[in-house]
């Protein structure tokens, strides 16, 4: 494998030449791992621009006169900035900020730079305009579109992006073009549609890319805006592949990374015989811009003008909000602002999932389409997407760890996943630490025999008939005394009634933080369940299984609901860890959540049935 490099720099995450322009990071924390590992058998020429393609021949001409052989050709030329014709192009003091060697430049002129002017308020735009106001200069965007973003984001949500970033000290120019830009030997401005002159000694042309197509065409490959392809990323040669930024598949020519993984994903696989597929990818940004969370997916400026789609709005302190719905199905969303749900609403998009009128007035009301809650990474589906730089999904991460990636970095070098922007760390270290083994709760072999007992218990006076009485009268025999007895009935009473007001205060002792000075949560938790057990035990004897009639059959039934839910909430409890590892549950979502919740919603009408029932038996 011979890789041929037109930039004389090594491999790197193009999405950290922000950082880098800003001085945040160092050229070396940006640079692709992998290539210098000598076990490999993959050489990397940097330096060396390709120049021709014989298909015939089957090999590469470099710009030097060399001569590459190749059974299979890959194809990854990217794109260039594109450079509108505006007077004034070619002064000193024009930049663009597209690659390594842009960002080079612009840090070496970071140093006389005093009053910068960035030409388009797209997503390359705002990176170099934030690069470049890091680095103490005055910053002016000039965006001709009526917004910021224009691809990814409505009016309304570009009008939130332009408050945040005049906020944080840039210009902005919205709705007006660059008529030139003037000086006589270097920058000195630029003149406005409007007649306004922006003073400036710097320029930065940010106004989109196009493909580099160029040895396609000389190759007399078949060609669009981009290289076409098939599903398998072949051009018109099956012999060669085009990845990334150059190629168009299906029509689209995709500008981000995380397709062009993808991309290079399916190439591999159909290389190797292994019938690769790519079908095609969901654009979607997510990323901070100059301070400001932006959130876009789906094709937004075909959505907000497609005559079967319908959108809602949500605004609130915390930014804004909108999605898109077609068939009552979500196929777009944007956001300016943080959004807990991004990647849920990012993975409902992509499987174009159903929205119910409940789940849009709750997204109108709080601007969130499903109930708030810790996301749980363990939880969410191989498809959905944790990466979203280099497209990495679930599954993938799950089939590393399954190889052995046990830790973050591990999990980086092997998927990709990081490696850009870095905002998905915290998600890879919550996907390690829920694949490493649950540890159990405390106590938890005590709490299983409790709990044990006490279902023993419930079960036996949910599920066993009742206990007959005698046929005769025998003034010696136990069910006699116990059940004919009025006084004994009583005191049974009477303790049964001590059992569960105990059980239900203790069971106030975590949802009332003044009586964390009564000792730990854990040991009252043993002591709850032992008490639920003897009033299991306490309602066999005072009942004998004989639920009654009316009143005392919903006190009966409820009771005995109260114990079995409880029962199974303790067994799961000590037997979370078991049944996390068996991937039934989680540690922000135990299995015990729900028999807890039934167990609760059962005593709420024991106080109500047992005061109906100490007054009906002293009052008849």
């Amino acid at each position: 494998m011979t890789v041929l490099s037109t930039e004389r720099f090594e491999p790197y995450n193009r999405v950290k030449l922000t950082p880098l322009l800003a001085g945040a990071v160092q050229f070396g924390e940006i640079v692709t791992p992998g290539f210098d590992d000598p076990g490999q058998d993959l050489r990397l020429l940097t330096g060396m621009r390709a120049k021709s393609i014989d298909r015939t021949q089957r090999f590469v001409t470099t710009a030097d006169g060399q001569i590459w052989p190749f059974d299979k050709l890959i194809i990854a030329t990217g794109s260039r900035a594109f450079i509108p014709g505006v007077p004034g192009r070619d002064l000193p003091g024009v930049f663009t900020f597209r690659s390594a060697e842009d960002a080079s430049a612009l840090m070496a002129r970071s140093i006389s730079a005093r009053r910068v002017v960035v030409i388009g308020g797209g997503l390359l735009g705002l990176e170099a305009a934030r690069g470049m106001q890091q680095r103490q200069a005055q910053v002016t965007v000039v965006e001709h579109e009526n917004r910021l973003m224009p691809r990814q984001l409505d009016e309304d949500g570009g009008a939130v992006l332009a408050e945040k970033i005049i906020e944080l000290g840039v210009k902005l120019h919205a709705s007006v073009a660059v008529r030139a830009i003037e000086g006589e030997h270097r920058v000195e401005g630029v003149r406005l549609a409007d007649g306004t002159v922006l003073p400036c000694d710097t320029v930065i042309i940010c106004t989109g890319v196009r493909a580099r197509t160029d040895l396609a065409q000389a190759a007399e490959l078949r060609f669009s805006r981009g290289i076409t392809v098939d599903d398998a990323m072949r051009t018109s040669d099956p012999d060669i592949y085009a990845i990334g930024e150059c190629a168009e598949h299906r029509g689209i020519v995709h500008g981000l990374v995380g397709p062009g993984y993808e991309q290079a994903d399916a190439a591999v696989a159909d290389i190797l015989g292994e019938h690769g597929h790519y079908a095609g990818s969901t654009p979607t940004t997510k990323l901070k811009v100059i301070g400001a969370d932006v959130f876009s997916v789906g094709q937004i400026e075909q959505l907000e003008v497609a005559a079967d789609v319908s959108s809602r709005v949500w605004r609130g302190e915390t930014g804004y909000r909108r999605v898109f719905l077609r068939g009552g199905r979500l196929v777009g969303a944007i956001a300016v602002g943080s959004w807990s749900q991004a990647s849920r609403v990012q993975s409902a998009i992509q499987n174009e999932a159903l929205i119910f009128p409940w789940m849009v007035g709750r997204f109108l009301r709080g601007g969130s389409l499903w109930i708030e809650e810790d996301s749980d990474i363990s939880q969410m589906p191989n498809a959905a997407t944790v990466c979203n730089c280099t497209g990495v999904t679930c599954g993938r991460l799950r089939d590393a760890m399954s190889g052995g990636a046990n830790t973050p970095e591990a999990l980086s070098a092997a998927t990709g996943a990081g490696t850009v922007c870095g905002t998905c760390v915290p998600l890879l270290e919550e996907m390690v630490n829920s694949g490493a083994a649950p540890k159990p709760v405390r106590w938890y072999r005590p709490i299983l025999i409790l709990s044990a007992l006490a279902a023993l218990a419930a079960l036996t006076v949910a599920l066993v008939p009742r206990i007959p009485y005698r046929t005769s009268f025998d003034a010696e025999s136990l069910r006699v005394w116990l059940w004919r007895d009025n006084i004994v009935r009583q005191w049974t009473g009477f303790v049964l009634l001590g059992f569960t007001l105990a059980a239900l205060v203790i069971g106030l002792r975590k949802r009332l933080r003044f009586m964390d000075k009564l000792g730990a949560y854990d040991g009252w938790r043993l002591i709850h369940l032992g008490i639920g057990a003897l009033a299991a035990i306490g309602l066999i004897v005072h009942t004998g299984l004989r639920p009654g009639d009316n009143l005392n059959l919903m006190l009966f039934i409820s009771f005995a609901a109260t114990l079995v839910f409880g029962a199974a909430a303790g067994l799961a409890t000590g037997g979370d860890h078991e049944l996390r590892a068996r991937r039934i549950g989680t540690a922000r979502k135990p299995a015990r959540r729900w028999p807890t919740w039934a167990h609760i919603v059962m005593i709420w009408p024991l106080p109500l049935l047992i005061l109906a029932h100490v007054l009906t038996s002293y009052a008849f």
